[in-house]
């Protein structure tokens, strides 16, 4: 409540915000769009793409909105004939040296660099010269990488750098011959890499894109199911990509509190348990030495009259509970209130406390 409150215009409308903030994130939140490349909110601001350039009153040349903070009375202008121009011609540049495959691109659908060519009516036919002509790199497990498809926006690596800490990729070369690689060009390994699909996550091309659900559905072909990961107790939001009723692959939330669209490698792709034909789906109480399946009522009747039985036998302090991590923090409380009020005893443990 104490952050200074300033007030500025963009594209002649009057806007609030605190002090500090970016034009980029100002118009955002004032519903006003520009177009970016480079930009991830889960990253510090790069203005490498100089898409988001934006025209301010009093300065002679536009200004990268991602990195411009806004000023008291600043009048700002996000889209006019000169800013159109500019962002064809970046656009015009990048799909010179970018493959003109998106009919079979694994990204159709949900690539930005196609979203902004087709907004602004830009193909690769306008700059003629030398392309990048390097292998797709489909040496682990679960990232493909298509260096072709890379227009060198820096997202993957700054995101392995400043969220993860890993320092797995980055830029490598000079000039035309830049590129995203590791060190010495080593395939990714558990020794060089936690597979835990930032990168790929951040991607606004095809250039990076997840092995597992290649080939499996186009983005408008599935549905997303906002859920909570099971593997721990820190509980990170993701979305489920479902289609035909089948998990095909995992999305970053970027909305989801607690992490953000961030993932480790069992929340990003540990989703395979969920369709294994190993996977119980049945209750199975224990006849003659052998499993059964059984109905919820009756396993439930069971477990509950076996509870009864220790608890009039041996007293409440006979019985105990231990709550898993991959609990919700709500089913943990259920679990803790039921021991304690239902059973009437303090044996009350978590699995993730040690």
């Amino acid at each position: 409540m104490n952050e200074k409150m300033i007030a500025a215009q963009i594209n002649g409308l009057e806007v609030y915000c605190r002090q500090g903030t970016t034009v980029l994130a100002m118009a955002r939140a004032a519903g006003c769009f520009i177009p970016t490349l480079c930009d991830d909110p889960r990253l510090e601001a790069y203005g490498g793409c100089r898409l988001c350039v934006v025209e301010i009153k009093g300065l002679e040349y536009p200004q990268t909105a991602c990195t411009t903070p806004v000023a008291a009375g600043m009048e700002i202008v996000t889209e006019s004939a000169k800013l159109t121009r500019i962002r064809r011609n970046i656009l015009a540049l990048l799909l010179a040296n970018h493959p003109n495959d998106c009919m079979r691109c694994e990204a159709t659908g949900a690539c930005t660099l196609q979203d902004l060519a087709y907004r602004y009516n830009v193909d690769g036919s306008r700059f003629n010269g030398d392309q990048t002509r390097l292998p797709r790199r489909d040496d682990n497990d679960f990232i493909t990488f298509e260096p072709d498809k890379c227009i060198l926006c820096g997202r993957c690596v700054r995101i392995c750098h400043e969220v993860m800490m890993d320092g797995t990729i980055d830029l490598i070369g000079k000039g035309f011959n830049t590129r995203v690689d590791t060190a010495w060009s080593k395939p990714r390994s558990k020794e060089n890499c936690e597979f835990c699909g930032q990168c790929v996550s951040t991607c606004p091309t095809g250039a990076l894109t997840d092995k597992m659900s290649r080939g499996l559905g186009r983005p408008y072909e599935t549905t997303k199911v906002r859920t909570t990961c099971c593997y721990c107790g820190t509980g990170c939001g993701l979305d489920l990509k479902v289609k035909d009723g089948k998990v095909i692959g995992v999305a970053s939330a970027l909305d989801a509190p607690s992490n953000q669209g961030n993932l480790c490698i069992k929340g990003r792709y540990g989703y395979q348990f969920i369709h294994s034909p190993e996977r119980i789906k049945t209750p199975l109480i224990k006849r003659d030495g052998k499993f059964e399946a059984a109905s919820w009522d009756e396993a439930l009747d069971l477990v509950a009259g076996k509870f009864i039985e220790i608890r009039k036998k041996h007293g409440p302090d006979a019985l105990g509970g231990v709550a898993s991590a991959r609990c919700t923090s709500e089913d943990c409380y259920v679990m803790l209130k039921w021991v304690r009020a239902g059973i009437g005893t303090n044996n009350i443990d978590n699995c993730a406390r040690v």
